[in-house]
């Protein structure tokens, strides 16, 4: 057959999948984010490799938020990350014999703009000159290293982590009203040195880039910040029950992700820009109760609906009553792309009354579990095509992932096959995560990767789940 195709002249086609079959041109990769995966670097200096001038590397290392234990920090050290500041092009050709075609990662704020200095900026040429030229020229080779892989980079403008400057996470949790640098509180600020950042993040590197992702999980950020951080996630400035700034921060992301998305626009035209949304399946607690029923409708509307309506159809709701009040145009049409982040379901239990006045539609109670729930997934996509715009899936994964990873892989992405045959635009699935990773508070308590890591050697392990991602990737399903 080989020697009739090539006297005709015709390639032979590839292999059909032996198994089910994903839609066509459907890209296969991995996720990571800068502060989880950066630094622990095997041979460079800490002034090489670590980024101490976020909010984050703050959070992880002050004594006194590690000695708080109402915030769960666990005081592990960043050294022991999987140093892939350093082995970035080592991970990338694991990455290609694996059968990978999409890479998402992210550029760190605070490693382009590690001081004030930048503050003083105003336009995109103005703020330029600022930038930290060593981190520069490696998010260039990185790009290079993925271009000449054949893989697509998927690229996260902030995820989550702010730079000191902007952002003093333990000075804000000692007093969020006198703290000099507030973060997503002070809108003012923070809205429009955001998107100075995205433009220039576009311009710098829009020639190696396509598809543009603004912020991660906003909702997750307020609510382990400023509303309830807990054992599962406490993010600076670890507030409880902050009401006012909880509503500011929501709105602020809102306007951030809009002033990101016209920024990249502005200089990289024909890229496509989406937002990161931590989507969850919600059930109610009692499917009999009233109050459980609304307390479904409020979380989707909280969780999902408050964000994305705003950026898709310009939707403003000023008293967070889950009723709009009005149209606001300059949010409106802000969303090419939609990243859908899912791990779990979320059983809701309806209040008769909400909490805090200032947010009537929080009247329910969340009950999170890293249970397995793979065919929530498929719900969540299908739920996603109310806005109207692709979908990627920008993370999935399980910290059961040494002894159940391959199973409850096969689960999501049957799932995600599901809501794709019944019409369901997913252009790619990026695994979280590419390696075990710093995971925030937890440190390395809890594990994602692919790999397996060896924190004095850097060594990757492979885990059984790789082994089934691969035959996935080249068989079907």
């Amino acid at each position: 057959m080989l020697l009739f195709a090539l006297l005709i002249g015709c390639t032979p086609e590839e292999p059909a999948p032996t198994g089910r079959p994903f839609p066509a041109g459907f890209r296969f990769g991995a996720a990571t984010a800068g502060f989880q995966v950066d630094m622990g670097c095997p041979t460079w200096s800490d002034a090489e490799c670590n980024d101490t001038a976020s909010d984050w590397y703050q959070w992880v290392t002050d004594p006194g938020i590690i000695g708080t234990s109402a915030l769960y920090v666990s005081g592990e050290p960043v050294s022991h990350g999987p140093g892939m500041w350093e082995l970035f092009e080592e991970d990338v050709d694991r990455m290609k014999a694996d059968g990978m075609t999409a890479y998402r990662m992210s550029i760190e704020w605070s490693r382009l703009f590690p001081d004030g200095a930048a503050e003083s900026a105003t336009t995109v040429d103005a703020l330029a000159p600022h930038a930290n030229a060593a981190a520069v020229q490696r998010y260039h080779a990185m790009f290079a290293a993925l271009d000449a892989a054949g893989i697509e980079p998927v690229v996260t403008i902030n995820h989550y982590v702010l730079p000191l400057w902007v952002h003093d996470g333990v000075a804000c949790h000692d007093d969020i009203d006198t703290c000099p640098a507030r973060g997503w509180v002070d809108r003012d600020r923070i809205v429009p040195l955001i998107g100075l950042y995205a433009g220039y993040v576009a311009r710098e590197f829009g020639g190696e880039v396509d598809t543009w992702f603004t912020l991660n999980e906003p909702f997750a950020t307020t609510a382990s910040g400023y509303l309830m951080p807990g054992e599962d996630r406490s993010s600076p400035p670890g507030l409880s029950f902050a009401v006012p700034e909880t509503v500011a921060v929501m709105r602020n992301q809102i306007d951030g992700h809009a002033a990101m998305y016209d920024a990249v626009k502005a200089e990289d035209p024909g890229s496509t820009v989406g937002i990161v949304m931590n989507m969850v399946d919600i059930t109610p607690k009692d499917p009999e109760r009233e109050l459980d029923l609304t307390a479904v409708d409020h979380t989707d509307y909280l969780y999902h609906r408050l964000y994305l309506d705003a950026v898709t159809t310009g939707a403003w709701d000023d008293d967070l009553d889950g009723v709009p009040d009005r149209n606001r145009p300059d949010l409106a049409g802000r969303l090419d792309v939609l990243g859908i982040n899912y791990y779990n379901e979320l059983v809701v239990s309806g209040l008769p009354f909400a909490p805090a006045q200032e947010v009537p539609v929080f009247d329910f109670y969340p009950e999170f579990s890293w249970d397995p729930h793979p065919e929530g997934l498929g719900h969540v996509i299908e739920r996603a095509q109310d806005w109207g715009v692709p979908v990627w899936v920008t993370e999935n994964g399980t910290p059961h992932v040494e002894d159940q990873g391959a199973e409850i892989l096969d689960g999501h992405l049957a799932s995600l096959l599901d809501a794709t045959d019944a019409g369901a635009d997913v252009r790619g699935y990026l695994y979280w995560s590419y390696v075990d990773n710093y995971e925030w508070n937890h440190g390395f308590d809890l594990k994602f990767g692919l790999y397996g890591l060896d924190p004095d050697t850097k060594a990757r392990i492979e885990r059984p789940v790789i082994g089934r991602y691969r035959e996935i990737v080249a068989n079907g399903l």
